[in-house]
């Protein structure tokens, strides 16, 4: 119990400090545009730049992946932001201010940065050339919705921990699930 009054403490200070300091309002908006494409917008964009790319029978087998990572994700998600139901940090402190809106009431983990990564990881995992970018994007994303008065950094720390697992988890479902589905459909191994 001490241990998660200090880590509530650390993150109080964490997001007191980093909600007090400000970009120019140009920068702001452009912050608060940026982050919302952690929303999954930029997944199909994404993803139809991959398709082009790659052409239909490279692309596939990551997008196969890339679903069943999101869908482990959120399953463990669910539970978890369900189980421990803490608080957002504009809703636990009144120092801290809302600056984006949140999708639901509770802030661990961070649903951005763990599906976002669950899916990146796929796309890391597959072609590593274009991954990297997709695995960066979910780390800016969770920061700066600390920044932005939204979740504390263990949520964003926890959310990136659980997301690389649910990554890990769908691979191996993936590995050991894929030849029967392929055989099923009648398609040669890829």
């Amino acid at each position: 119990m001490v241990m998660f009054k200090k880590i509530a403490e650390f993150d109080n200070r964490v997001s007191v400090y980093w909600t007090n300091r400000h970009f120019s309002e140009k920068t702001t908006k452009f912050l608060k545009f940026y982050v919302r494409l952690g929303d999954g917008y930029i997944w199909a964009l994404f993803a139809l730049c991959l398709f082009l790319y790659l052409g239909w029978n490279a692309f596939w087998p990551i997008l196969a992946q890339a679903v069943v990572a999101i869908v482990v994700a959120l399953v463990i998600y669910e539970g978890v932001k369900l189980s421990t139901r803490r608080p957002r940090p504009f809703a636990a402190n009144p120092q801290i201010k809302a600056e984006v809106p949140p999708l639901d009431k509770y802030s661990f983990p961070s649903g951005h940065t763990m599906n976002n990564l669950a899916v990146a990881s796929a796309v890391f995992f597959c072609v590593p050339q274009f991954g990297w970018i997709m695995v960066l994007l979910p780390l800016t994303w969770g920061l700066l919705r600390v920044y932005f008065g939204v979740h504390w950094l263990t949520d964003i720390i926890c959310g990136f921990l659980l997301g690389i697992l649910s990554f890990v988890i769908a691979h191996i479902a993936w590995v050991l699930v894929s030849p029967a589905v392929l055989k099923a459909l009648g398609i040669e191994g890829v």
